[in-house]
């Protein structure tokens, strides 16, 4: 078996731009394809207009932070969570492991 990948948690947010619907998963996916950087994205589900993505733990986000500020220059990035295995990104709530039972 292979060991648990740790990753840190980035929510993206915009008060005025569109994040959903203008592509932004696929470009970042991309762009991560394009610099050989591991990336989850996906849209949030439990707030409207956001975009959370993950990043191997301790990776530095500002390849991925640059890129959204050219192309959405009102966007905040903020981490929200940190070294978090097996993660969803669509519902924070979800990564408390404490709310299930096997």
């Amino acid at each position: 078996m292979s060991e648990l990948i740790y990753w840190d948690l980035y929510e993206i947010s915009s008060e005025h731009s569109d994040l959903n619907g203008v592509m932004l998963r696929g470009r970042l996916r991309k762009l991560g394809l394009e610099n050989n950087r591991n990336i989850l994205v996906e849209n949030t589900e439990d707030s409207d207009n956001g975009v959370r993505f993950a990043l191997p733990h301790g990776e530095d986000p500002n390849l991925f932070v640059d890129y959204l500020s050219g192309v959405i220059p009102d966007s905040r990035v903020s981490k929200v969570a940190e070294k978090l295995a097996n993660i969803v990104l669509s519902k924070l709530k979800v990564n408390d492991e404490g709310r299930y039972t096997l």
